[in-house]
């Protein structure tokens, strides 16, 4: 086991904040687990566990032990001749695992190209884009107990799935790694080009029977046209949730607001795009020095280079604010705040 002391994590955040770790730890064999969590256990400093470093928004130096799940490896568990079970090690990038998938025609995640991250983060908060979420093609996730090390397999039961979150996001939090995610995918594909803006693709290519290729192109295409390159401008994708109200809530926004996008969810609750209410107080292409919002999509706040964490917080609170004044909707930051 590997111990690096004072680490910067400017290059492991993908906001590009710069700020550092008092000791790092580089996770690339599950063997050393057991060592690893007595070390830290020994240690008594806060732990905090690392994929792509996607969804993260650093405010202040870290001072702990940051863990960086590098496990890698995809295996065929289990198959028949309608679908294939995958066992994926948590550290491998989500969006080379797509690829993997659509390579050899396993369907069910093409609609989630492109998404930032790494495998073990999916299940944590669902991720979602484009009609599809992850909870409907995870059969179970593997992870060990921090304070224990005992490993534990969670069905897509008890993962507790919901919009944009798990049980690993509520009520076992900060206590559990995960070490690989078990997934069941169609080997007879069924398409899901339900959002206009995909077909909007495919009919530009005159394609009238896609292929999960095709439906992952298009997904890239109109990601890369929306969202900006994190190598060339620090950001952490969506930044904020979309906003799910009552019945009553959404009639009344309606009234008052006719041209506001409202989905249906059912259970007499509808979604709302926080992307266009952002927009609709000013504050699409907004920029602040060397930060703000993206010119393109208003649910992502951008480091342009030098920007520290706490001035991109200020401006998520700035814009919570704003929002809850005009619509009075309260937005919920989908990025973890460190």
């Amino acid at each position: 086991m590997q111990i690096d002391k004072n680490v910067s994590l400017k290059s492991l955040n993908t906001f590009g904040i710069q700020c550092s770790t008092s000791e790092l730890i580089d996770l690339s064999n599950e063997n050393q687990i057991p060592s690893i969590l007595e070390y830290v256990a020994n240690c008594q400093k806060d732990l905090l566990i690392l994929g792509g470093g996607s969804n993260v928004l650093f405010t202040k130096d870290f001072d702990g032990i940051v863990l960086i799940n590098n496990l890698k490896g995809i295996k065929k568990t289990d198959e028949d001749e309608h679908s294939v079970s995958l066992k994926v090690a948590a550290g491998e990038g989500w969006h080379q695992f797509v690829l993997f998938c659509i390579k050899n025609n396993y369907a069910g995640i093409e609609n989630l190209s492109l998404i930032p991250g790494k495998v073990g983060a999916s299940p944590m908060q669902n991720i979602g884009a484009y009609g599809v979420e992850v909870k409907d093609v995870i059969e179970s996730v593997e992870a060990y107990h921090l304070p224990t090390s005992e490993k534990r397999t969670f069905s897509n039961e008890v993962c507790e799935f919901g919009y944009r979150t798990s049980i690993f996001k509520t009520t076992v939090k900060g206590q559990y790694l995960i070490t690989a995610v078990n997934f069941k995918l169609n080997k007879n594909p069924n398409v899901n080009t339900s959002y206009g803006a995909i077909n909007t693709e495919l009919n530009k290519k005159g394609i009238t029977s896609p292929t999960i290729k095709d439906v992952s192109d298009a997904v890239i295409a109109i990601r890369s046209s929306k969202l900006p390159d994190p190598k060339i401008i620090g950001n952490a994708g969506s930044f904020f949730k979309n906003p799910v109200v009552s019945t009553k809530k959404a009639n009344a926004l309606k009234q008052q607001f006719p041209d506001i996008p409202i989905y249906d969810v059912g259970n007499n609750e509808f979604k709302l795009a926080a992307g266009w209410l952002i927009e609709q107080c000013g504050w699409k292409g907004k920029t602040i020095r060397n930060f703000g919002v993206h010119k393109q999509q208003a649910l992502v706040l951008v480091n342009y280079g030098g920007a520290s964490g706490n001035e991109i917080f200020q401006l998520s609170t700035d814009i919570l604010e704003s929002v809850k004044g005009k619509f009075g909707v309260e937005l919920e930051r989908e990025v973890n705040i460190i």
